[in-house]
Parts: structure tokens; C-alpha cells; sequence
């Protein structure tokens, strides 16, 4: 995620969050030739870019803050700025960490919109990988961003007295935040699993297309076919050059770059089902890959059996043989869960912590109603993968609007008064580096008025 520090009327500093809101429409939208804004180090900011994340500031703060060109652009340098001396440091951004993000990201938007191919076509992309794509290159920064800020604050902290003074100031001046209507909550998950018989037909049907295509059938019409991958009516399975950076489950990339050219796989498994892969061509680190993807059917009979399953667990902690925190362990079959007591990370943040009133619409159904420590009804879920499943939600803590005081909110206050902290002292780095780095402004910028030199030129 990206962190930008936007200033209110009252010049009072608030951490906003921005991820890719409208980016995708922008870009659609734009008529004109898209200029560059500045450049910092090696890395470019485009007015585009200025745009889009003015709209989102615009949305995620439902029009109450207001923001210019200038004062965008210099919290886009800023970000810019630790990107580019998290490089210049080594520091090192795991795949993983950013396929996660993508793909918390990927679901929280189809909760969101209701739909994959709603999330597509509200965020103007072509299809779901050129998103994950630009989703993919958005979050590598936003995590070398986030380790370079560590790297600068780590041994930065806050004593008690601190927090007491930065609350006094606050007080004084009547800055006090309005804390909103925060919500923790957790789930135990139940997925209907195919039975081992259907596994092993669909294995079979795919061995059986391995050798017709061996054997002369077109791999294209198989495809178009059989396969249970929706795109594959317009693209005849082919996906396109992948490479190992590419953001593709490994199992596909293991497979595809184990190939010859002209190859069929065998059938193997991943997180959508199982597929088979004909490697194309090799171009260069990439490979031109086409698939086919068949799902194992879940029958009627085994999502009965596993509703009746969690209603039989749930009956269990209503009558205190088990706590929730010890059926999500034993039970809950969601990875990212159920060693962490189910509770549910918001995408946006990072955190356990839930704004109410800026929930997906379909979680804030289920749970605006309920009081903490309840649990809502049983309900059905897919994912995009196909796989089936039984949820339950717990809410677990739950706080209402309230002005900021300092019994109830000392974590946050805590929080606010290291933060505090912490960008003095990246203000302090930044105006250092800011001198070491190469910085070239575009001529519609330069008449900015910026808090830092960020004027400079390096010739």
C-alpha cells in the first residue's frame, strides 16, 4: 500500500491510504500525451500518475480533503524517493510477500465489485493478469517503500511522557481525532472438497487430450472445448510470455519453463484445478505458454455434507464444548487464517482493524448488525479458483465514533505520537538524500512551492 501524508484544512496531518483506485479508467480516459512530472533517481512520475492518486484521495475521503498538483507530486516524490534508495541499500522485496498482497488485494476488490470481471472492467484493464500485473509492480514498490522506512526508524520510539505531551498538544489546540467505528473480525471456513473419484476423471480426461493433441488434434479446439478456464473462448488457452517474474502460480511456472518447445505436459495441480500446458515457443526468459484447465465438480451431496459439518461446530462453541479461537484451529481449513485465530487482515492496512463504514458492502451486511463476540449465520462462498466453501464470522471487538481520549485510545495515541516520530525523522533523511539524488522537475512544476528542496537539479 501506499502511505501518503495529506494535510487538512485545519493543517492537521492524517495518514491516508491509496492503492489503484480508478487507475485503470484514467488511463482509458486520458486524451492527452501523458508528460513526465519529475524524475527521481531512476524512478519517473507521470502527470497521469499525479491524477489518478488525486482522485483517490478524492475518494477515500469522500471529498472532505482537498489537494493540489503540487502537493500531490511532492508525496509521490517522497514515495519515489525510498524506493529508490531501497535499492541503492539492497534492500530485498520477496515474490511471495508480493503475490500475497496482490492477491488479498485481487479479493477484497471482488468482494468489493461482486465480481472478477467487475473489478476488470471498473479498473479499465484488459483481463485479470494485466491487472495482477500492474498490481504486481505497484506493490513492489510499496513494500521497498515500507522497508526503507523501517530500515531509517527502526530503533525509533516513544516513552509514556511523550504520549501524554503529543496528546496534551493535540488537546490544546482542539486537533483531536474522531476516531470511527472500528470492527475486528474472524472466520472459520469449511471448503467442499471433489471426492478422490472425480479428482481421478478429470486427471483422465486430460491425459486423454494430451495424447489426441500428440497425436495431431489441435491443441486451440481442445481448449476451446473442454476448458473451464473462462477466457479460453477468446483466447484458445493461450497465455501469452510468461516469465518467472511473471505472476502466475508456481506450480504453472514450474511446469511451463520444465518444457520443450511443442510440448504437452502431463496433467498436474494447482490452487484452479488441473491443468495441462503446450510450451509454444521460447522467447528469450519467456515462455509462450497456451493451457488447459478442467475443475473437479463438487456434487450437491458433499456441500450438504460440509454445511451440516459447520453447523455441527458452531452448535459446539454456542454451547461452550469449544471456543471459536480453538474450532478455527482445529477445524478452519483457510491457510491465511487459521493460525492466526481467524482474524481477518484488512488489504488495505495491513492491520486486523476494519473501518465500518468502509467495509465491502457484502462483509458489512453479515456483520453490521451483530454485537461483539457474536457470530453471524452460515454462508456459502467461491472463490475465483472455483474452489467451494461454509464461512462463519465472529466479531470480535467492535468500537463506536468517539473523539480521541487517552484511556480508551493509548494504543492509538501510542501510535499517532510514534508516527509523529518517525516523520520527523524520515524529514530528516529525506532532506539528506534529497541532496544525493539526482531530481529533475517538469517545467509545469517547477513554480510549486514544495516543504522540501526538492528543486534541485543535478546536472
Amino acid at each position: 500500500m501506499m502511505q501518503l501524508k495529506i494535510k487538512t484544512l485545519k493543517n492537521t496531518s492524517i495518514i491516508c491510504t491509496f492503492f489503484l483506485a480508478s487507475l485503470g479508467t484514467l488511463n482509458a480516459q486520458q486524451t492527452k500525451i501523458d508528460g513526465v512530472a519529475v524524475v527521481v533517481g531512476e524512478n519517473i512520475v507521470l502527470d497521469s500518475d499525479i491524477d489518478k492518486f488525486k482522485q483517490e484521495v478524492k475518494l477515500r475521503s469522500e471529498g472532505k480533503i482537498k489537494i493540489s498538483n503540487c502537493e500531490m507530486l511532492e508525496q509521490l516524490m517522497q514515495q519515489k524517493l525510498l524506493a529508490h534508495h531501497a535499492i541503492v541499500d539492497s534492500v530485498v522485496v520477496a515474490q511471495s510477500d508480493i503475490d500475497n498482497r496482490v492477491q488479498r488485494s485481487i479479493t477484497y476488490f471482488t468482494n468489493e465489485y461482486g465480481s472478477e470481471e467487475k473489478v476488470i472492467k471498473a479498473y479499465g484493464f484488459n483481463d485479470i493478469e494485466d491487472l495482477k500485473k500492474e498490481l504486481g509492480r505497484v506493490q513492489k514498490e510499496n513494500l521497498l517503500t515500507e522497508k526503507e522506512q523501517l530500515k531509517i526508524t527502526e530503533k525509533v520510539d516513544v516513552t509514556p511522557e511523550e504520549i501524554r505531551v503529543y496528546f496534551k498538544g493535540l488537546k490544546d489546540k482542539n486537533e483531536l481525532p474522531e476516531i470511527p467505528a472500528e470492527v475486528e473480525i474472524a472466520q472459520l471456513v469449511l471448503k467442499a472438497a471433489p471426492t478422490k473419484y472425480e479428482n481421478e476423471r478429470v486427471v483422465n480426461k486430460l491425459v486423454k487430450i494430451k495424447k489426441q493433441v500428440e497425436e495431431g488434434a489441435s491443441f486451440k479446439l481442445k481448449a476451446i472445448i473442454n476448458s473451464d478456464d473462462p477466457s479460453a473462448a477468446q483466447n484458445s488457452g493461450n497465455m501469452g510470455v510468461i516469465t518467472k517474474e511473471t505472476n502466475f502460480v508456481k506450480e504453472f511456472k514450474e511446469v511451463a519453463f520444465s518444457l520443450e518447445e511443442g510440448q504437452v505436459s502431463d496433467p498436474f495441480k494447482s490452487p484452479f484445478g488441473y491443468h495441462i500446458i503446450l510450451l509454444n515457443k521460447i522467447r528469450g526468459n519467456g515462455r509462450d505458454v497456451s493451457h488447459i484447465l478442467l475443475q473437479p465438480e463438487i456434487s450437491d451431496a458433499t456441500l450438504k455434507e460440509t454445511k451440516v459439518a459447520i453447523d455441527k461446530i458452531i452448535e459446539d462453541i454456542k454451547k461452550g464444548k469449544i471456543t471459536f479461537e480453538e474450532a478455527v484451529k482445529k477445524y478452519s481449513e483457510e491457510e491465511e487464517t487459521k493460525n492466526n485465530e481467524g482474524l481477518i487482515i484488512n488489504p488495505y492496512t495491513q492491520e486486523t482493524s476494519f473501518e465500518l463504514t468502509r467495509m465491502a458492502p457484502d462483509l458489512f451486511g453479515r456483520i453490521s448488525e451483530l454485537k461483539q463476540g457474536e457470530l453471524s449465520d452460515v454462508f456459502y462462498d467461491e472463490t475465483r479458483e472455483g474452489e467451494k466453501m461454509y464461512k462463519v464470522i465472529l466479531l470480535k471487538t467492535k468500537t463506536e465514533t468517539h473523539k480521541a481520549n487517552l484511556i480508551d485510545d493509548y494504543v492509538k495515541m501510542q501510535q499517532f505520537a510514534l508516527d509523529k516520530k518517525k516523520e520527523e525523522v524520515i524529514n530528516k533523511w529525506s532532506k539528506q538524500k534529497i541532496k544525493e539524488t539526482y531530481i529533475k522537475l517538469g517545467d509545469d512544476y517547477k513554480n510549486c512551492s514544495f516543504e522540501k528542496d526538492w528543486k534541485k537539479e543535478n546536472k
